[in-house]
């Protein structure tokens, strides 16, 4: 199957399960294909044939992204080099949950949650410890006992019952003994890793750091980003407060508006509808007010902002929204 034809394929899917869909981010560098949102839930989606094409730096900015705009990154895949990704598993590369386009049909249509993860040694899965340690009690079974049933050591049942994970030859004996499900499912909307201090910062372009420097300047905490659509994501003071149901967080452009520039626009403004973000591209000149949502604002009216509240003013009415 053609990356492209995957790309449709898994898109359609997130539309059948009551997703909102992005337009697809087709620029370079990207770190993630589309954007969705159902409900609450909102996930930045890369989408690969072989998801060893998935590095450390694209998974950096995807989770760097999923932080700054309320969502959860995700990579929808097909296999490794070395062989298929397995239905019903969940994997994880650089610190991002990884899905078969299967194991996805699973989780979103059919509302099937996973109950397996891949991890170096093999699958595991998560023992619900308080029902084990409960079914274990009420056949008034000692910890050795369900030890020598499993072929583990009581230290290792133990382990169990305090919430160590087990390997899936484990979870399938002490559900055969106990005729009763003991397993947790993989919460794939909160598996991705956080961020830690020394991912949480990039440096803006040397072009950009008069736009970065007038969003610091009226309030906005900017985070620069390297391989989206948009140059920055910022918020006031970190709160992501809503006015009628658009959070304050902006997404920022900033180049000379030609064909590739109106492009992106548009994808910001997708991107943003899924988000309930708003973008804005900021130009050298303007010849309009806005391209499909996003709002055009000319260098020199940006310099001249005095607070955050005349920025949105700014971009809602020239962007056309209340």
């Amino acid at each position: 199957m053609s990356r492209s034809a995957l790309v449709e394929n898994v898109t359609a899917m997130l539309e059948d399960a009551g997703f909102l869909v992005s337009d697809r981010c087709a620029i370079r560098p990207k770190s993630f294909d589309v954007a969705a949102r159902r409900g609450e839930d909102t996930i930045l989606v890369k989408i690969l044939g072989n998801i060893d094409a998935f590095d450390g730096r694209i998974g950096v900015e995807m989770r760097r992204l999923g932080e700054f705009l309320g969502a959860t990154p995700l990579v929808i895949g097909l296999r490794t080099r070395d062989e298929e990704l397995k239905p019903g598993v969940v994997y994880f590369r650089h610190g991002v949950p990884v899905l078969s386009p299967d194991t996805a049909m699973e989780t979103f249509v059919e509302e099937v949650p996973p109950l397996i993860y891949a991890a170096p040694g093999g699958l595991y899965v998560t023992i619900d410890s308080d029902v084990l340690a409960d079914a274990r009690e009420e056949r008034d079974w000692s910890l050795g006992r369900l030890a020598n049933e499993l072929g583990v050591s009581r230290r290792t049942v133990s382990k169990y019952e305090n919430g160590m994970d087990a390997s899936v030859e484990v979870a399938t004996k002490l559900e055969d003994l106990f005729t009763e499900p003991l397993t947790e499912p993989v919460s794939v909307l909160e598996g991705a890793d956080d961020i830690d201090d020394e991912e949480a910062a990039e440096d803006p372009d040397p072009e950009d750091e008069p736009v970065v420097s007038v969003l610091m300047r009226v309030g906005f905490d900017v985070h620069v980003t390297q391989r989206a659509p948009f140059k920055t994501v910022s918020e006031t003071d970190g709160e992501t407060a809503r006015q009628d149901g658009v959070t304050d967080r902006l997404l920022t452009g900033h180049s000379t508006l030609t064909e590739a520039a109106e492009k992106r626009a548009r994808i910001m403004s997708s991107v943003g509808q899924v988000t309930r973000t708003r973008s804005v591209y900021v130009v050298e000149k303007a010849p309009r007010d806005s391209v499909e949502g996003t709002a055009l604002v000319e260098e020199s009216e940006m310099a001249s902002i005095d607070d955050s509240d005349e920025l949105r003013d700014l971009i809602r009415d020239r962007a056309g929204t209340a």
